[in-house]
């Protein structure tokens, strides 16, 4: 299997660029908190101010929305992350400490919660940010613990990693990840990305010079963002290297919640909706 061997990096000035030009808008938001794009076309985004988790068309014509505010399987407290692939929607019920599932329609399956489990190994709390990988495997970022927490697909634990004994490559602030097509883990931390391989091993640090607040991996493409800033790399060149993305087309850009490159169109999550850009 391939594997990404990192040096320790900086992304500073970036000086190359890609342009991008508004081209529209879907969706309406009170408070978008993540999204995430199927291969079919489909996007899920939750809103922490809602409690919801919504399922719309690249169209932006509403199909499904679920949730409410509370404790049940039917509710959240804080969706905080949302990660789709082709048949099930994992969301990280933050202020509940569950990791929920759903099919791709949006109809439950399943709750995890490990907090008060026997296990320590296996317990997360406030959950961040959560992924899974091409085999199946389901990445929690656990922010009460400051590590990683690998499932199974069907739940069971498989370890832990980026914690207290991890060296150089402990967590100290983790914010979002995702997984790469080879099984790497990309997590921001702090003022960087640290790079783990599927088996927990630190591969790299990659520091930014911006205040980087959402990674997201779709066929490959990688884009991660601050509050104003996208930068741009695609996995599938040997050499990581980073782009930043300008945008054109709008005289006021609203806070930068997540950012997704899909279709050769840029979709940029805010709070109140999902702007689409166009590569020049």
């Amino acid at each position: 299997m391939k594997k990404l061997f990192l040096l320790f990096i900086v992304i500073s000035s970036v000086s190359l660029a890609q342009n991008f030009e508004l081209t529209g808008s879907i969706g309406k938001f009170n408070q978008a908190s993540s999204f995430y794009i199927t291969a079919a076309g489909f996007i899920y985004v939750t809103d922490t101010d809602l409690d919801e988790v919504f399922k719309i068309d690249t169209l932006g014509n509403l199909i499904k929305s679920y949730g409410g505010y509370g404790w049940s399987d039917n509710s959240f407290d804080d969706p905080k992350d949302i990660y789709a692939d082709p048949l099930t929607i994992y969301v990280t019920d933050m202020n509940n400490h569950k990791i929920k599932r759903f099919d791709k329609y949006l109809n439950f399956i399943s709750s995890l919660y490990k907090r008060e489990s026997e296990n320590q190994e296996e317990q997360f709390g406030y959950p961040l940010s959560c992924a899974s990988s091409n085999q199946g495997d389901l990445y929690i970022l656990d922010s009460e613990n400051k590590r990683v927490v690998k499932l199974d697909i069907f739940g069971n634990f498989i370890q832990n990693f980026g914690g207290f004994d991890a060296g150089k490559y402990q967590l100290r602030n983790p914010k979002s990840l995702a997984v790469s097509s080879n099984g790497n883990i990309f997590i921001i931390d702090e003022d960087k990305i640290v790079v783990f391989d599927q088996y927990g091993n630190g591969l790299g640090k990659i520091s930014s010079e911006i205040n980087l607040k959402s990674i997201r991996i779709l066929f490959d493409q990688l884009t991660t963002n601050s509050d104003e800033e996208i930068l741009f790399a695609n996995l599938k060149n040997p050499e990581l290297k980073f782009v930043k993305l300008e945008l054109s087309g709008i005289d006021d850009l609203p806070e930068i919640v997540s950012s997704i490159i899909f279709s050769d169109k840029l979709y940029v999550l805010t709070p109140e909706t999902i702007l689409i850009f166009s590569k020049l």
